[in-house]
C-alpha cells in the first residue's frame, strides 16, 4: 500500500477545477457530439497534471484511480451477464412475447393511459429506454396521428413509460450502475425504490387516463402488423415467459444477482431449444454479438437485434474511466473540499437527499449525460449519507429518481437531443406532459423530509 501523501486545495482552486471539467465534458458532448469517454479521459489527464503540480507522487494518483475503478468489478460482471441475459430472452421468445403482449394492450379506451402502459412494460422488458422510444415509441407515435390524438401528450406519455423501465428494469444499465456505485444488492435497489416508484406510477397513468380522448375509433392495422410479424418469428409463447418467472421468483427468495441472471439466462436458452434449435456454434455467436432479427420490418427488428456481452462494452469502457476520475477527484480533496463548504447545510436526512437530488439533476443539466450524474453524485454523497446512519439504498434510490429520469428533460442531453430527434417533438413541448419523470424527484425529496421508507444502517 502506498503511503497517501494529503494536499490542501483551496475552495477556489477547486471550484475553477470543477467548472473547467463540466465545462470540457459538456461541450464535447453537447457542441462535439462526442461520446463521453474522449473528454472524461482528457479530464483524466488534466486532473493528473494538477496533482504531478501539486507534487502528489504518480503511484498515488495511479492508486486512486485504480482503487476507485475496483468498485465497478461486480458492475462489469453484472453487465456481462446483461448481455447475455437478453439474447436468452430473445431467443427463447421471453422479449418477443412481452412485445407480443405489450402491443394487445393498445386496443384499451385510455390512449395515453395505454401507450405509458406499454413502453413501462417494453422499456421493462427489454432494459433500455431509447430503444424503446425509436421503436415503439415511433409506432405509438402514428398510431396517435391515426386517431388525431396529440403527438405532445403521446410524446409525453412514451418517455413516460420508457424510463419508468429504464429505471427499473434488472437489465438497464442505469438501475445495474446506481447499484454498483452505492454498493448494494441489485435487487435490493430494484425493491426499495418501488415506495417512491409505484406512487409516481400511478399518479402518471391518472393523469394519463384522464387527458386521454374518449374514443375507441383507433386504426388498428398498424398494430396488427406489428403482431403478425412478430408471431411469424415463432418465438411468442406463453411458456416464453418462464425466464421472467424465475427472475420475479429469484428476486423475492434474495437470491444474489449473478446468480438470478445466471439462472434466468440458463432458462432462456433451454427454452430457445424447445422452438427452434440453434446450432452450438452460432448460439454462442448470439450470446456474445447479440441477436440479429431479420423479420422484414425494420420497427420489429430494431426491437429484436440487441444483446450479447459485446454490447456492454461501451458501458463497462465508461464505467472503468468516470470511477478513475472520481477516485482522483477524491485524491486530490476536490470532492471533500467542495462539500465542505456546504457540509453544514447538510445536517438532517432532508437536506441530504435534496442535496443528492439537486446535484444529481444539476449535473444532467450542466453535463447532459445521465451515467455521470449517477456516478458523481453517487460518489459525492456516501460519505454524507453514512454520517446521518442512512443505508446507502437510500442513495441508490435518489440518484435514480433525480439522475436517470431527468436527463430526457434536458434539451441539450444525450437523451433529450436523441428522443426529439427520433419523436420530432421538441423536449420542451413533451416535457410538461412527461408526469413519471417529472414526480419522480419530487416524491423523493418529499418521502425524505417526511421520512417516510427511509432505511436506517444497522
Amino acid at each position: 500500500m502506498i503511503e497517501q501523501r494529503q494536499i490542501k486545495i483551496s475552495f477556489l482552486e477547486a471550484i475553477l477545477l470543477t467548472i473547467f471539467i463540466i465545462g470540457l465534458i459538456s461541450f464535447s458532448i453537447i457542441k462535439l457530439e462526442s461520446v463521453p469517454h474522449i473528454p472524461i479521459i482528457l479530464s483524466i489527464i488534466v486532473l493528473m497534471t494538477y496533482g504531478l503540480f501539486k507534487k502528489v507522487p504518480f503511484s498515488q494518483l495511479e492508486e486512486s484511480m485504480v482503487n476507485s475503478a475496483k468498485t465497478g468489478i461486480g458492475a462489469i460482471y453484472i453487465f456481462l451477464l446483461i448481455g447475455l441475459l437478453i439474447s436468452s430472452w430473445i431467443i427463447g421468445g421471453t422479449i418477443p412475447t412481452l412485445l407480443y403482449i405489450g402491443f394487445s394492450i393498445v386496443a384499451a379506451s385510455f390512449f395515453y393511459a395505454s401507450v405509458f402502459i406499454i413502453t413501462s412494460i417494453i422499456g421493462t422488458a427489454i432494459g433500455s429506454s431509447l430503444t424503446t422510444v425509436g421503436t415503439v415509441g415511433v409506432a405509438m407515435l402514428g398510431v396517435a396521428t391515426a386517431m388525431d390524438a396529440s403527438l405532445v401528450i403521446t410524446a409525453g406519455a412514451i418517455v413516460s413509460g420508457a424510463f419508468f423501465g429504464d429505471k427499473m428494469s434488472p437489465l438497464s444499465d442505469t438501475t445495474n450502475l446506481a447499484a454498483t456505485v452505492t454498493g448494494i444488492d441489485l435487487f435490493t435497489h430494484i425493491r426499495n425504490m418501488m415506495y417512491t416508484t409505484i406512487p409516481a406510477f400511478i399518479l402518471s397513468l391518472i393523469g394519463y387516463a384522464i387527458l386521454s380522448p374518449k374514443s375507441t375509433s383507433i386504426d388498428e392495422q398498424l398494430i396488427t402488423q406489428y403482431k403478425a410479424v412478430l408471431l411469424n418469428t415463432n418465438l411468442v409463447h406463453w411458456y416464453a415467459l418462464i425466464p421472467l418467472v424465475i427472475l420475479v421468483i429469484c428476486t423475492m427468495f434474495k437470491i444474489p444477482s449473478l446468480m438470478t441472471l445466471t439462472i434466468s439466462t440458463i432458462s432462456g436458452i433451454a427454452l430457445s431449444y424447445v422452438h427452434n434449435a440453434i446450432p452450438l456454434k452460432e448460439l454462442f455467436a448470439i450470446l456474445y454479438s447479440g441477436y440479429v432479427a431479420n423479420t422484414g420490418l425494420e420497427a420489429v427488428d430494431s426491437l429484436l437485434t440487441r444483446g450479447g456481452m459485446n454490447s456492454m462494452l461501451f458501458t463497462i469502457i465508461l464505467i472503468v474511466l468516470s470511477l478513475s476520475m472520481g477516485g482522483l477527484l477524491f485524491s486530490l480533496g476536490i470532492i471533500q473540499t467542495l462539500l465542505s463548504s456546504i457540509q453544514q447545510l447538510l445536517t438532517s436526512i432532508g437536506k441530504a437527499i435534496t442535496g443528492a437530488a439537486f446535484t444529481a439533476i444539476a449535473i444532467n443539466f450542466l453535463i447532459g449525460e445521465q451515467y455521470l450524474s449517477i456516478l458523481l453524485t453517487g460518489e459525492t454523497y456516501k460519505e454524507k449519507f453514512k454520517s446521518l446512519n442512512m443505508h446507502p439504498k437510500n442513495l441508490a434510490r435518489v440518484i435514480e429518481d433525480a439522475g436517470t429520469v431527468i436527463n430526457p428533460l434536458v434539451p441539450w442531453g444525450v437523451c433529450g437531443l436523441f428522443i426529439s430527434s427520433v419523436l420530432q417533438v421538441d423536449v420542451l413541448s413533451y416535457l410538461p406532459f412527461a408526469f413519471f419523470c417529472l414526480l419522480s424527484p419530487v416524491i423523493t425529496i418529499l418521502f425524505g423530509w417526511l421520512n417516510i421508507t427511509i432505511t436506517k444502517e444497522h
